[in-house]
């Protein structure tokens, strides 16, 4: 297998296992969620540069959900067209396309008052203690999940990603770090995240790929390890989720101690051989040879590749060109990769 090799999964067609991973732009103008022309160009660029997976950005369930103001969102349904008309030009240049939903919790910079599982504050500066969820107002924001892929379903989406990583909504209440409820769901870690699986699930279509992201590990003092990660990946996967988006980290103001080219494969070696999973490795992935040698070992299924594509629209044709790997370069710009 290489790094530019197609693979289906369920009915769903991707014609290499180059990911650009959802990085937000915190672009939006006028702060009502709605893409507008920077996300058009940043994507369609992307497309173009020949990834095969482009991932939209975090996008919002809810207006207080946001990391700041100028996140996209899926709150309501005005913002469904704009998000319908970049899918579709993104399918143009032969790219599948998901979009990441997401609630930020406690990390929600701009919320008058952020909410979370508990009343803890996230601690670096400038956030706010976050009011703590009651029971009621928690399986209300579940609703706002399926509420929103809906809507994502609605824009003509490929398939959807739910965070569950980086400590925001869904990763506070898996953590015991962040999760000191008494309720259902303090007695059960997990269960807040399955049951947005399930709402999720009810109203997307039943071939769709359903993908969460996931932190490995927290890098925080007396943070979850990998074994509970492949234990709520198991429950998540039971109820309903297909892929999983192996990163790492987010519920403290640390993370690593060192950095290094494929620092997180070896977290997505083991849930997928822990899990049968279909996964996605990421982690400074952007020397072309690290990224093909990630899929030729079978270490991982896909590898996003985020600073390396933000710095170069066209890193896969670029990797191909390094590699000496098939892959189809816009007519219009063949003249720019051939051989003189």
């Amino acid at each position: 297998m290489s790094l530019l090799d197609p693979i289906t999964i369920k009915q769903t067609h991707f014609k290499n296992r180059v990911v650009m991973p959802p990085m937000c732009q915190y672009s939006v103008i006028e702060k009502n969620g709605i893409v507008n022309s920077w996300h058009w160009q940043h994507y369609v660029s992307r497309a173009v540069g020949g990834a095969g997976t482009i991932i939209i950005e975090m996008t919002d369930v809810d207006p207080d959900g946001r990391i700041t103001d100028f996140d996209l969102g899926l709150w309501e349904d005005a913002q469904v067209a704009p998000l319908k008309s970049l899918v579709s030009e993104l399918k143009t240049y032969g790219a599948t396309v998901g979009i990441q939903i997401a609630h930020a919790g406690r990390k929600a910079e701009d919320a008058s008052q952020p909410v979370a599982p508990s009343a803890t504050r996230f601690p670096a500066p400038n956030y706010k203690t976050p009011h703590a969820l009651s029971t009621q107002e928690a399986e209300k924001i579940v609703q706002h999940f399926q509420d929103s892929a809906r809507r994502a379903v609605d824009a003509g989406v490929d398939f959807i990603e739910l965070h569950g990583a980086h400590g925001y909504l869904i990763h506070e209440f898996q953590s015991a770090l962040t999760n000191h409820r008494t309720d259902k769901y303090g007695k059960d870690l997990a269960l807040f995240g399955v049951e947005v699986v399930e709402a999720v699930k009810a109203v997307i279509p039943e071939e769709m790929i359903l993908q969460l992201r996931i932190s490995a590990v927290e890098y925080a003092p007396n943070g979850y390890q990998l074994d509970h990660s492949i234990q709520l990946i198991k429950r998540y996967m039971a109820a309903g989720v297909d892929t999983i988006h192996v990163s790492s980290g987010g519920e403290g103001p640390t993370g690593p101690n060192k950095l290094y080219a494929g620092y997180q494969v070896d977290y997505a070696k083991k849930i997928k051989d822990a899990t049968n999973a279909i996964v996605t490795a990421v982690g400074l992935l952007h020397d072309p040879a690290v990224a093909n040698a990630v899929i030729a070992s079978n270490k991982a299924d896909f590898v996003a590749v985020g600073r390396g594509i933000l710095k170069d629209p066209y890193w896969t044709l670029h990797a191909g060109e390094t590699l000496h790997l098939n892959t189809p370069i816009p007519k219009a710009y063949q003249r720019g990769f051939r051989i003189r």
